[in-house]
């Protein structure tokens, strides 16, 4: 029965930090990239859960158990894109690697997260957690704080709403309304929450990940995620003023002449940054059908959006119409039209593809 000890450094510390490129296969491969890891940060927690992996590889071949020990790296934008980089890498080594059983080593609770990723692919045995001892001193409150707001991932989480908590208190202090400070910070947590909670932070990162990517590789996404980018924040104005103008009507109303004021905007956006993809798709020689897909699909639900918050607002100042259902479902079906179209390009941009024809 085949054993993998498989050790999960799920930010890619080892490739971020020493250039190793995951997936680390082999005991002396593993004590290679510990030992360079341990000399250019010695206080990484990585380090002690190689190790770790390593002992528990040595425990199982002493006991004539055929094991193999592997380290796998995600990716420095902690969520979606690391795990989608453990899960293409660990397919990988189960390709290579015949596992019966999968023992998992990790230094702590994130990057058991990807379990359910192990899981969905092997059978796993047992979890190992690496807890590292430290001295009295190390153990002190200050220590602990002060390591903990020196990791890019946390400092960013704390310091970034609170600074912009405090900026906002002093411009309302400024303008001589102090008042304004109290709904203008609740309004920024709230919105900070619902992006942490939908994890639309983790969007934003990619966000501007594919905007470093394409800057320094020269390519027109650049300069349409600079236009979307501009289209987006024209959005967010035009939304806020005729929200502004508007009566007060209720949370749920504003909330919908705000997407009814901004969604061509965000729409525009959105199909700029579309085309700058498909452009440096296709000036490359990837493959666009996937990228055909999305001007439509982008283009349908801003339909769909314009037409239900028409509806609402419609409704809401005059009653149920029936110039107002007819508008939602011609708002509808013409989304539904215009996501078909695009479904069609795509599958027949795909089977040119495949067939070596030009796209």
């Amino acid at each position: 029965m085949k054993t993998l000890v498989i050790c999960i450094d799920r930010d890619d510390d080892i490739g971020q930090k020493v250039g190793i490129k995951s997936p680390v296969i082999g005991r002396d491969a593993n004590i290679k990239a510990a030992t360079q890891l341990a000399l250019f940060d010695p206080e990484d927690s990585d380090i002690n859960t190689i190790f770790g992996a390593i002992q528990t590889y040595d425990e199982l071949r002493a006991r004539g158990v055929d094991a193999e020990v592997a380290l796998i790296g995600g990716s420095q934008n902690v969520g979606v894109q690391s795990d989608l980089a453990i899960a293409d890498r660990l397919d990988t080594i189960l390709e290579r690697y015949k596992a019966d059983r999968v023992i998992v080593v990790t230094d702590g609770a994130e990057d058991e997260f990807v379990l359910p990723i192990i899981e969905s692919r092997a059978k796993v045995n047992t979890v190992r957690r690496i807890i590292v001892k430290q001295s009295q001193n190390l153990e002190s409150t200050y220590y602990v704080i002060k390591e903990l707001f020196s990791d890019p991932k946390i400092s960013r989480a704390f310091f970034i709403p609170l600074g912009l908590a405090c900026i906002i208190y002093a411009i309302s202090l400024i303008v001589g309304y102090p008042q304004g400070a109290i709904i203008a910070i609740t309004a920024f947590v709230g919105v900070y929450l619902l992006f942490r909670g939908f994890g639309l932070d983790d969007i934003m990162e990619d966000f501007a990940e594919n905007l470093k990517r394409s800057f320094y590789g020269g390519k027109i996404s650049f300069v349409t995620y600079i236009a979307a980018m501009i289209f987006g924040l024209i959005g967010i104005v035009q939304g806020l003023i005729t929200c502004w103008l508007r009566e007060p009507q209720g949370v749920m109303i504003i909330i919908i002449t705000f997407i009814n004021a901004s969604v061509w905007w965000f729409v525009a956006g959105g199909l700029l940054s579309a085309i700058g993809r498909l452009v440096d798709a296709y000036l490359s020689e990837e493959r666009v059908w996937r990228y055909w897909v999305l001007p439509f699909f982008t283009s349908a639900a801003g339909l769909i959006l314009w037409g239900g918050s028409e509806y609402v607002l419609s409704v809401n100042e005059s009653g149920f119409t029936m110039n107002a259902i007819q508008n939602l479902l011609a708002s509808i079906i013409g989304a539904v039209i215009i996501a078909s179209i695009g479904a069609a390009i795509s599958t027949y941009v795909r089977r040119l593809e495949k067939a070596g024809r030009p796209a």
